[in-house]
């Protein structure tokens, strides 16, 4: 398979959903996702040339409007069959585990405080939990009606900065780590982003909107309740008008959150 079958996959996912690939055109990106393997950390454009092979990390980064509305999430995966080891040095099991920890951390804290607090728990974990290192230049940003929008968000530095964390907020929290140097180096197509020293890189994302109630993970299945740890916090009944009643999740008006 290659990064090019994916994303065919990932445009008709999208289409057949009645949603637009919201990164295909944006600011001429050729694509519908980014396929960024190994030491690519972000942005890789996908192509027929790019052949997954057994071990490889693979983060797919992808975005789609419906009704007008952003979501933009990132997984990394292993392309691996059954026990095979994780990509290149053993510790890529680790360093995805590392990825989904301190962005489900990040959520936590960003039901409360002020912007940083998210960029201050993302480096807190990722310090904690070994020799990483946290990419910069590259981070989250505000999402709605547009998929880049105010604030951006910074995956280091002091908590307690930024402006206030409020309901109605919607922010893309999207760290990038790597088993190296945090330094990087984009690529003569003008859109992909390497590690300078060739270490492998993982990235993860979710879309997060913001409640009176608490925070809604747009882009996760079950809201995050799993991840977010709060069994008792179940999807609530919203009603929109000209709309029967859904959840957050299924209601396309709140899909990405409203600013």
């Amino acid at each position: 398979m290659t990064t090019a079958d994916l994303d065919a996959l990932a445009e008709d996912t999208i289409r057949a959903a009645g949603a637009i690939p919201s990164f295909k055109g944006y600011h001429g990106f050729p694509a519908s996702i980014c396929s960024s393997v190994n030491s690519q950390i972000v942005h890789a454009i996908p192509s027929p040339a790019a052949v997954l092979a057994e071990g490889d990390l693979i983060s797919i980064d992808c975005g789609a409007i419906l009704d007008g509305w952003h979501g933009d999430a990132a997984i990394t995966v292993s392309g691996r069959r059954g026990q095979a080891r994780a990509a290149e040095d053993g510790q890529g099991r680790r360093r995805l585990d590392v990825g989904r920890h301190h962005r489900r951390r990040a959520r936590v804290i960003s039901a409360r405080g002020r912007l940083t607090d998210i960029s201050h728990a993302i480096q807190t974990t990722i310090k904690n939990a070994g020799r990483y290192g946290i990419v910069d230049g590259y981070g989250g940003h505000g999402i709605g009606t547009e998929m880049h929008q105010d604030p951006h968000v910074l995956n280091h530095g002091r908590a307690g900065r930024g402006p206030a964390l409020v309901p109605g907020m919607a922010l893309a929290i999207e760290p990038m780590i790597t088993l190296g140097s945090p330094r990087t180096v984009e690529q003569a197509d003008g859109w992909t982003v390497v590690t300078k020293d060739g270490s492998v890189a993982v990235h993860v994302e979710h879309t997060v909107a913001f409640f009176d109630d608490g925070v809604w993970v747009t882009t996760a299945a079950d809201g995050g309740v799993a991840r977010l740890g709060d069994p008792d916090h179940r999807p609530q009944a919203v009603i929109l008008p000209g709309r029967r009643a859904c959840t957050r999740l299924s209601c396309p008006g709140r899909r990405s959150g409203a600013r």
